[in-house]
């Protein structure tokens, strides 16, 4: 299995627009992030986590042509807003690309995207198949795929398990059952927004505290704002198993 890291930015990227602190001045690429999404490459197929406004630019980056299946995490904007770009996958597949979400999810992207569900069958409109997922295991093919629960304030968000790697994005809170779930895994990719604490966002302690109690071989933490601080010195003050991801990163499992 390969993981590609397609972007590792909180909701407004780094750099922020109009912001000239010293993250989003830096002249290191490993803090220049895109809003969050990873590739998992495995049996053979391409499967995106997140489609969020820069999915053409990631796609170009790291030379996809191909892509299977798409999985949302959750509604918001910066998970979903890329969507109309899966028009080339379509033409690529010849087919609508399949979507899996819980309902709530799906019933927003038809919201958000709704001239794609239009009677009139406009030409060139994106095509979706949606796929209603639950908390309950499901596959893509033979690739098993296990939700795991969190909450991102009050709005609850699903995180992903495959093999011995787990994704977690948007969560500030996970019960006790689902960290059982990613306990001693190999990869776990969980979010940590700031060294402040947020509302709806693991702070890097709070994060750092759910790897102390999962004991996964290797974390890198995502969903990352420019508050955070540089990628350099940031790494520098972590255990030597944790590490700031950063766009167009590659792990092998």
């Amino acid at each position: 299995m390969e993981v590609i890291i397609l972007g590792s930015g909180t909701s407004q990227g780094i750099p922020v627009i109009g912001c000239n602190c010293n993250v989003c001045r830096s002249s290191d690429p490993k803090d220049k992030r895109l809003r969050t999404s990873v590739l998992i490459k495995s049996e053979g197929l391409n499967i995106l986590i997140d489609a969020g406004p820069d999915f053409r630019q990631q796609m170009l980056r790291e030379g996809i042509d191909k892509l299977d299946a798409i999985i949302l995490t959750h509604e918001h904007r910066d998970h979903i807003g890329g969507l109309d770009d899966i028009r080339a996958f379509n033409y690529i597949n010849r087919a609508p690309m399949s979507i899996y979400a819980e309902k709530r999810v799906l019933n927003a992207v038809e919201k958000e995207f709704s001239y794609a569900f239009s009677n009139s069958e406009y030409p060139g409109i994106p095509k979706f198949d949606f796929r209603t997922i639950t908390e309950e295991v499901f596959y893509i093919e033979n690739l098993r795929i296990e939700p795991i629960r969190v909450m991102h304030c009050n709005l609850p968000v699903l995180g992903f398990k495959f093999e011995n790697l787990a994704f977690i994005t948007d969560a500030s809170y996970i019960s006790e059952e689902e960290l059982l779930k990613i306990t001693n895994i190999n990869v776990l990719i969980i979010n940590a927004l700031r060294k402040s604490k947020h509302i709806s966002h693991f702070s890097l302690d709070e994060a750092l505290e759910v790897i102390n109690r999962c004991k996964p071989n290797q974390t890198l933490l995502t969903h990352i704002s420019d508050r955070m601080g540089l990628n350099e010195e940031i790494n520098n003050e972590l255990p030597p198993f944790v590490s700031l991801a950063f766009d167009g990163q590659k792990i092998i499992i």
